[in-house]
């Protein structure tokens, strides 16, 4: 029997205009896609790495939060960097809500986001029940 699938908004225009959701969830497994900073007025929040990977992280949380996860559901996440050398904020702002819980954890290097002001963009998974 196959389980079922629930499509999330974050209410970002390109969801609709695109056709993609901003989290899937299928029976107890709950997928974030990339995220980054961007505010519901479409500027970027953070001067630097860590605000912006705080505010992405938190912003998931209460993303899995409405599928019924936990912040100790979270299995993993990667976390895109236009620069590794901010690996050293993001990790700070990466282990302020998941050192205990310890989920895996990716940072890759890559050359560039939408917006030169946008530092980092990080998806996000869940299981529900599975936590800590």
């Amino acid at each position: 029997m196959a389980e079922k699938r629930v499509n999330y908004s974050s209410g970002a225009p390109l969801e609709e205009k695109v056709g993609y959701s901003r989290m899937v969830k299928v029976g107890d497994h709950i997928y974030v896609g990339g995220t980054t900073s961007v505010q519901p007025d479409g500027t970027v929040y953070g001067e630097n790495a860590y605000e912006q990977t705080r505010y992405v992280l938190e912003k998931q949380v209460k993303l899995i939060e409405q599928a019924g996860a936990g912040v100790g559901d979270v299995i993993k996440v990667d976390v895109f960097a236009v620069d590794m050398k901010m690996c050293v904020d993001i990790s700070r702002a990466y282990s302020e809500i998941f050192h205990d819980i310890r989920p895996l954890c990716t940072v890759v290097g890559t050359p560039a986001l939408n917006r030169p002001t946008q530092f980092v963009e990080i998806m996000m998974e869940a299981v529900i029940g599975c936590g800590l």
